[in-house]
């Protein structure tokens, strides 16, 4: 969590330039969406207006999925030329096999990834055809933010989680030459995805199982990270959606571990770290079963006074995560324009213990899925709320400017 902020080059090394250079690269974005009438026409517009000189944009939409198709071809009608709609008719469906169609057609010389309601920079394609440049990276992997965290009290834990994780956790990684991919935000040259088949349309986490094979293949991968040029995003809107994804998260980290390529990781240490990382859900399912052993104990078995006493340590870690994550929320304000108000740290608080035995019991959903064999797509809705929370923040704006 701490690990950007020991020194300001951790954080400046990853950075984008401030200044793109001349263009070399052309660049493939693929959009998956599925009954995403809601968000997907305004993700396309925006990555749209990108500011690089070549690019295309494709979407990929389900062949029973006619609401979204009809507002994906909308949006290439809006800009012709330059969105392409493709329909995938394989059944079941999922993102991976979405992502290896629109790869057979894609024409750039980086693939990019994009979920359904990403609202992009601008300028984002130019600063990453920089960062390739610059480092000679084979993959990028760009930043992501959940923006909406007053919309419940999870999607303020929720918001952290990807602020410490893409602020701090990732660069730490990245150090490490051990870097499980996200979902979106991501670019890769296309002989590395050429030489990798694509993706695993078998593995519920894809983008972790590529990132696993690409470095233990020895790709350079670069964290490239800016926080006012990140990908904004917003939470699951409700519990039972997060559930879902956390547990589909889950079991695809698992897949992951019993498939086995960071074995092939060079050195002790990054497999050894591969290893924790993606043993988690294990240890998250054991976290979740405890907890009633817990209360059984609190409840009817006297213990001695000392290991009483000692029982109580795991509070000291946990003050210190708490006080790290209040820190966190803060920066987070700042560098978002989002005051955070004094109910906001309260929930923060409050939701601590609540929300680690959610994901507990996410967790050992994904253990019994694993071993009963199901493999199934859980879906995560979306309807837009990080951008009616962007909407919110420029209200006062236009009213103060006399606009409105």
């Amino acid at each position: 969590m701490l690990h950007a902020w020991r020194s300001d080059g951790h954080l400046s090394r990853t950075a984008f330039a401030a200044e793109a250079k001349p263009a070399h690269l052309s660049f493939s974005l693929l959009v998956p969406g599925r009954h995403e009438e809601e968000v997907m026409g305004e993700t396309l517009d925006v990555l749209a207006r990108q500011d690089h000189p070549d690019f295309e944009i494709i979407a990929i939409v389900g062949h029973d999925d006619p609401g979204t198709e009809a507002v994906c071809r909308a949006a290439a009608a809006r800009h012709p030329g330059l969105i392409k709609v493709i329909v995938d008719d394989s059944v079941p469906k999922n993102k991976p096999k979405a992502l290896n169609l629109a790869l057979t057609v894609a024409r750039g010389q980086v693939i990019g990834v994009f979920d359904a309601e990403d609202e992009v920079h601008p300028h984002l394609l130019s600063l990453v055809d920089t960062k390739f440049k610059d480092t000679g990276a084979d993959v990028v992997q760009g930043g992501v933010q959940l923006m909406n965290f007053r919309s419940s009290w999870w999607s303020l834990r929720n918001v952290l989680e990807y602020y410490f994780w893409f602020r701090s956790r990732l660069h730490f990684q990245a150090e490490a030459k051990f870097i499980p991919l996200g979902g979106n935000t991501v670019f890769a040259r296309r002989e590395w995805l050429d030489w990798s088949d694509g993706w695993d349309d078998q593995c519920l986490a894809e983008d972790c199982e590529l990132g696993v094979r690409l470095s233990s293949a020895g790709a350079n991968i670069v964290v490239a990270y800016s926080p006012e040029v990140a990908t904004r995003e917003e939470t699951p809107g409700t519990l039972k959606s997060l559930y879902k994804q956390r547990t589909r998260w889950n079991q695809g980290f698992l897949q992951v571990l019993r498939k086995g390529e960071w074995r092939k990781l060079p050195t002790f240490r990054q497999r050894m770290f591969a290893r924790y990382l993606l043993s988690m859900p294990f240890l998250q399912a054991a976290t979740g079963l405890l907890i009633p052993l817990s209360l059984v104990l609190i409840l009817f078995v006297k213990v001695p006074t000392p290991i009483a006493l000692l029982s109580f340590l795991p509070i000291a870690p946990t003050l210190v995560t708490i006080a790290v994550e209040a820190a966190g929320l803060g920066e987070f304000g700042r560098v978002y324009g989002i005051k955070p108000r004094v109910r906001d740290y309260v929930r923060l608080v409050l939701g601590t213990f609540p929300y680690q035995v959610f994901l507990a019991l996410a967790s050992v959903r994904s253990v019994i899925r694993q071993l009963r064999g199901i493999n199934s797509w859980e879906k995560t809705e979306h309807s837009g709320a990080h951008r009616d929370a962007a909407e919110e923040r420029r209200q006062p704006e236009l009213v103060l400017g006399g606009v409105r």
